[in-house]
């Protein structure tokens, strides 16, 4: 019955895992915005190192991790896996509920395990500077503490919206030596043109991406980092999977089901993609993507060849999207407001290897209330998607009877998100549910892609 399952530091993983080679089908290509050509190497040398770009295009299923890049992993790796057997109890469940906690992390979340390696192949091609966007700040704030371990300067553009929502994780950019810019800005030619035709812009990840690409695209000495959606991002954080694994082992033990919440992908992929491999080997597992109804990429946009970002100027790939300009409303959960998805996990999906479900804001907190009660852990926003579908399951395993062994990512905690227990707290949290014809009207200008 132990309640914590622990790896020494020696279990960190040496290598991460690529998908790749295990996807059902060859991948679709991605284009250049420019040209509407498929993109070269070269194409992409303006905003990322070519170490980067050799892992974005890699079909090896195996890529060594740095041993510097280890070093800094393990400041908080292995991160631990938890039972949560005090949340089973107050749900009078059968089913057994385990939680792989990223919160351990010093930015609180899982995004630092591809910040770092991010910023360490950035430093090893002589780059002086990062940009890069952030919504809730999770990856603003992991991006900085990467960019101050390996002496870079770093520039965020900070979804304006979460901006007020979230003050203390723009603090937090700022004490590890950052610019915090508010996105839509007069620092760009994209933030000026979205603030030209709507001055009161609450801001969103595809615009602000839009503003850190411009950034690193017109400076020789800067590059981007994204946090998300690209194919090295979520072979970073494999890391999570990989572990989990052997602490099932530990445990005993092998989950029926797996869930993390879902915005561009990075969490949930590293959390399910090594689970998918034991799936390509015949293992009967679940992966479930939980994402909010007010951004429903999976389960209500349609699989399209999109760009990635507002201004046109990120890649065009095909994937689960709700249009380039869709405009989320200002949720909580920022980290999980954009408009696209991982072109792997928008693949996985198509093919009926992967679920996904959506969730209004008052379940999710609701959720989030009964663990922090039982467990003891105030979850982050984003993380209460994922745990809101796990007590679903444990709920359901219940009512049929039915023993389950339920795994879910604890993405990061949410000390730093108190406005939004408040809202919730006070009766204030407004539910939202995107209107199918705003989705439809987007979806109409979608790039026209001839291959």
């Amino acid at each position: 019955m132990n309640t914590k399952f622990l790896l020494d530091e020696s279990r960190i993983p040496k290598q991460w895992y690529n998908i790749i080679p295990d996807m059902p089908g060859p991948l679709e290509p991605v284009i250049n915005p420019a040209t509407l050509k498929p993109v070269t190497p070269e194409d992409m040398t303006a905003i990322f190192p070519m170490s980067l770009i050799e892992q974005e295009m890699s079909t090896q299923r195996w890529i060594d991790i740095p041993d510097e890049v280890r070093e800094k992993y393990r400041i908080w790796r292995p991160s631990p896996l938890f039972r949560a057997h005090r949340l089973e109890q107050a749900l009078g469940t059968p089913a057994k509920i385990y939680y792989k906690y990223e919160g351990v992390s010093p930015a609180g979340s899982h995004k630092p395990n591809s910040a770092i390696p991010q910023a360490w192949y950035n430093k090893q091609a002589g780059i002086r500077r990062l940009a890069t966007e952030t919504g809730a700040g999770q990856w603003g704030s992991s991006l900085a503490l990467a960019c101050s371990m390996f002496g870079l300067e770093c520039t965020i553009y900070m979804v304006k919206v979460s901006c007020t929502q979230k003050p203390y994780r723009k603090s937090m950019m700022q004490l590890w030596g950052a610019t915090v810019i508010p996105s839509p800005s007069e620092l760009t030619n994209a933030g000026r043109t979205i603030l030209a035709h709507d001055p009161d812009n609450l801001g969103s990840l595809g615009i602000a991406i839009s503003e850190a690409v411009e950034d690193a695209a017109t400076h020789d000495d800067t590059n981007y980092a994204l946090g998300s959606v690209l194919n090295h991002v979520c072979l970073h954080q494999t890391v999570i999977g990989l572990e989990a694994k052997e602490q099932m082992a530990l445990a005993q033990d092998y989950p029926d089901v797996v869930i993390a919440c879902c915005g561009g992908g990075s969490n949930f992929a590293g959390l399910a993609f090594p689970f998918l491999s034991d799936r390509a080997n015949g293992k009967k597992v679940r992966c479930l993507a939980v994402e909010p109804a007010s951004c429903p990429t999976l389960t209500k946009g349609i699989y399209a060849f999109d760009y990635g970002d507002t201004a046109k100027l990120a890649p065009i790939t095909k994937m689960y999207t709700l249009g380039h300009d869709f405009m989320p409303p200002g949720i909580h959960a920022g980290g999980l407001r954009y408009h696209g998805e991982s072109a792997l996990i928008s693949q996985l999906y198509h093919a009926g290897e992967i679920e996904a479900k959506a969730y209004k804001q008052n379940a999710c907190f609701e959720g989030a209330l009964l663990f922090a009660r039982t467990e003891g852990i105030v979850p982050a926003p984003e993380s209460s998607h994922a745990l809101r579908a796990a007590i679903d399951e444990a709920v359901l395993a219940k009512e049929e009877g039915k023993e389950k062994t339920i795994l879910f990512g604890l993405s990061g905690h949410g000390q730093l998100d108190m406005m939004a227990y408040d809202a919730y707290l006070s009766g204030k949290l407004e539910d939202y549910e995107y209107p199918e014809e705003s989705i439809r009207q987007s979806l109409e200008r979608l790039p026209k892609v001839c291959l």
